[in-house]
């Protein structure tokens, strides 16, 4: 079977390349909201040169006699504005004029005076978008005397031309800005973010592929922004999975070595065994004193045996669901637990009766049996099992009146072999309850614990409740 390669993004598929061209889209963008107010203003300002080249035009019949000129001079006069037709009014003066004498229908008017920023913008489009060639009539102040009203008859195609002039010219520079802007943008996106990315990825990947080879960690950077805190971690967190995995290996090698151990020992504790059976049948006062130590000790050392053994070779549980009623269960373990007739216990069970739970009874049966049993074997006289149920979830505390549990074995409470808190314990019956909750998908907690007693609380989701979120 083949192993399929992760391979690295290609520069068209890569983040640079997208950047790249959101950063050109972004700059394209931000030109048009500049262009609307530019192409409004410049179609004011070439109106305003119209307004301005015929005041000036205009002049010429202030010194003409009777205030008129010849046909060949309006026409050239007339030419030179660009126009078909010239008027100039002042206040407390006449109005004088130049006009062609064939003078067609106007299409429309503008008044510069009146038209504000959005007006400007809406007729400047107005004039890009329309077809053929109109007659407008433009009139308002002339720049060079505001007292004077300057209008002006002329065709618009000319004024269209030189704004898809202004509106090319600005494409062109945008384009280029553009360009420019995305290629530093790129640039610096490769220094500092794409590259050191890619180095991250390089190195995930080759730690993926052998996590104990020191030439895949990541080296620690110098950056104090976000990809140098990041790469700090990510070395950090290289360093300690590949202890992990070292220690891992290790362990892994050497409960092989125990569990193979372990079972010639139980063959040799069991025939020590069967041999000190006998020493209980001598008479010698001696031995009789020392027999049941003897005994207890052999016991010790083949539970130990059977407990190493069990948890070194069992497989990760998996619950066999089914209903049953969970106070039956826990007068059950209650039973189990009490069968030795010669130790003063006691077992209450408050879980309510008809209470209907769907799990691994088996399991469960074990998870309270480990609590119950490490409880009493703590000094525990009273143990009480209560519930409480919600929504979502069932609550089972287990509640003893021992000692408490010490500080020693707070600290290691669920780990294999380091949280037994009594001599000769092993250490392995709260690690296997807490690996079956967490079969259930569930959790086991030490919810409190004192001089007046221990509570271990477990939550169990409702089975219920897990179908229904996974069928969503």
């Amino acid at each position: 079977m083949k192993t399929k390669r992760y391979k690295l993004p290609s520069l068209l598929r890569g983040l640079s390349a997208r950047l790249l061209i959101l950063t050109i889209f972004f700059v394209m963008l931000s030109e048009v909201f500049i262009y609307a107010p530019s192409i409004g203003r410049f179609r004011l300002t070439y109106l305003q040169e119209k307004l301005s080249a015929a005041h000036l035009a205009i002049l010429t019949l202030e010194a003409a006699p009777d205030f008129m000129v010849g046909p060949d001079l309006q026409r050239e006069l007339l030419s030179h504005v660009g126009a078909r037709s010239i008027a100039l009014s002042k206040p407390g003066a006449g109005k004088l004029m130049l006009m062609d004498s064939q003078l067609p229908p106007i299409d429309d008017s503008y008044d510069l005076s009146s038209q504000g920023f959005f007006m400007l913008i809406r007729d400047a489009f107005m004039v890009l978008t329309s077809e053929g060639d109109r007659l407008i009539r433009v009139m308002g102040p002339s720049p060079k005397d505001r007292d004077a009203i300057v209008e002006v008859v002329m065709h618009q195609s000319p004024l269209r031309e030189a704004m898809l002039g202004f509106s090319q010219r600005i494409l062109a520079l945008s384009l280029i800005i553009s360009l420019i802007t995305a290629a530093l943008v790129y640039l610096s996106l490769q220094l500092l973010m794409v590259m050191p990315m890619r180095r991250i990825t390089e190195s995930m990947i080759a730690f993926r592929r052998d996590p104990e080879d020191g030439h895949s960690l990541i080296r620690a950077s110098d950056r104090s922004d976000e990809v140098g805190l990041a790469q700090r971690e990510l070395a950090r967190m290289q360093e300690v999975l590949r202890d992990t995995l070292t220690q891992k290996t290790r362990l892994a090698a050497l409960g092989t070595a125990v569990s193979k151990i372990t079972h010639d020992l139980r063959n040799i504790l069991a025939t020590a065994r069967l041999v000190s059976d006998r020493l209980a049948d001598i008479d010698d006062p001696a031995v009789k004193r020392v027999a049941p130590t003897l005994l207890s000790a052999i016991d010790r050392a083949v539970n130990l045996c059977l407990q190493t053994l069990d948890y070194t070779t069992e497989k990760p549980p998996r619950p066999q669901f089914e209903d049953f009623p969970l106070r039956g269960l826990i007068d059950e373990v209650g039973q189990g637990l009490l069968a030795d007739e010669t130790q003063h216990r006691i077992w209450n069970n408050e879980v309510p009766e008809g209470l209907e739970l769907e799990a691994d009874r088996e399991q469960l049966y074990r998870v309270l049996h480990n609590l119950g049993n490490n409880a009493f074997e703590a000094g525990a006289g009273v143990v009480t099992v209560r519930c409480e149920s919600s929504d979502r979830r069932l609550s089972i505390d287990v509640v003893d009146d021992g000692p408490g549990l010490p500080p020693r074995a707070l600290e290691n409470i669920f780990k294999p072999f380091e949280s037994s808190a009594r001599r000769g314990g092993v250490g392995l019956g709260l690690c296997i309850a807490n690996d079956l909750v967490r079969a259930h998908g569930g959790r086991l907690a030490l919810a409190s614990t004192g001089a007046e007693g221990s509570r271990f609380r477990i939550e169990i989701p409702l089975r219920e409740v897990q179908r229904k979120e996974n069928a969503a």
